[in-house]
């Protein structure tokens, strides 16, 4: 039987979120949540039904854990700012992930990576909603024969109860880095103007600003495209616009040319009644999927992003499953 992923934070929005995907998509596999507090581990794994807890420190080298302790992942749906879970994780040779380092945290991480290759298989995931957009992204350019430019807009809504933390990791990867990345022409350079309209999925203007993210190398990278740009903007979605939930809503603008090499553009709209929790924990989970190799082949010792090992049809898939609406048009 295999050993159970210890989700560090598990009992937080995104990990208790993710613990409950994985439990949907393989009600066999073992999940242990850890957090500081005891109580709320337990309570979620209660929730979760044959999961088990452990407390565990963030800040101690080995997390605080016995040593007999076994686990087949360690998955970080917290801040590991000591890097005490990725050392974890290279010293037991096994898959570990994180979804909470900005541009500048990523450093620490790639070097403790790159110092120990062969040790385990590390997935950076710290792209919005843990890479699934930048998937959703590769999927709708597959219908360019070449894409020329990619913008990406995200609402967060101010009453999404999965909005605070993401806010939180923002502000923090903000005050790390005040200008943002962009791809313009070619050439990743950061812009000191980050102030812009942020048009939501149902077309909605709402002010916002330019993001530092990974998605942006990410999608420029794995499309080609030239000129490419990621923001956001905290306001009203489009649910509650339309007098329900708040919805977390994505918008992306490709535009290139066809197979034929005629102009194309289109627009995608992603929209998810249930908010940014579902997104984010569809996100970590595909990721969490390859690693435990549920799906698809064992994933090599080194450094990884979710693009690397994901197909994007099949993220597209999950997302839908999840209560997503992804929809395509045409850009006049």
């Amino acid at each position: 039987m295999m050993e159970p992923v210890l989700m560090l934070g598990g009992s937080g929005q995104a990990g208790s979120s993710t613990a409950a995907m994985l439990r949907s998509w393989h009600p066999e596999l073992p999940l242990t949540i850890a957090g500081r507090n005891p109580g709320r581990a337990q309570r979620a794994a209660a929730e979760l039904g044959t999961a088990s807890a452990v407390t565990v420190d963030l800040s101690r080298p080995g997390l605080g854990l016995p040593q007999e302790a076994k686990y087949a992942a360690v998955v970080a749906t917290v801040w590991d700012k000591h890097l005490h879970g990725l050392r974890y994780a290279q010293d037991h040779g096994i898959p570990y992930l994180s979804i909470s380092s900005g541009m500048s945290d990523i450093a620490p991480e790639l070097v403790a990576s790159g110092q120990r290759p062969a040790a385990a298989p590390i997935v950076v995931a710290s792209h919005w909603a843990a890479g699934i957009v930048v998937l959703v992204a590769m999927d709708a350019a597959r219908a360019f024969g070449r894409v020329d430019a990619i913008e990406i807009n995200a609402v967060l809504d101010e009453q999404d109860a999965g909005g605070p933390a993401a806010a939180a990791d923002l502000e923090r990867w903000a005050d790390a880095a005040p200008t943002a990345m962009i791809r313009r022409d070619g050439v990743f350079v950061w812009t000191a103007e980050v102030d812009v309209e942020v048009p939501a999925s149902d077309g909605v203007v709402l002010p916002g600003q330019l993001a530092g993210i990974l998605d942006v190398p990410s999608v420029a990278l794995a499309t080609g495209a030239r000129d490419v740009r990621f923001a956001f903007g905290m306001g009203e979605s489009s649910g509650r616009r339309a007098g329900g939930d708040p919805s977390h809503d994505v918008r992306i603008d490709l535009r290139g040319a066809d197979r034929d090499g005629a102009p194309l553009a289109r627009s995608v709209r992603l929209t998810h009644p249930g908010g940014q929790r579902p997104v984010t924990a569809v996100g970590i989970a595909l990721s969490v999927e390859r690693l435990l190799t549920l799906r698809g082949d064992l994933v090599a010792p080194g450094i990884h992003m979710p693009e690397g090992l994901i197909d994007p049809g099949y993220a597209v898939g999950r997302l839908r499953e999840s209560g997503a609406t992804i929809g395509h048009q045409p850009i006049g």
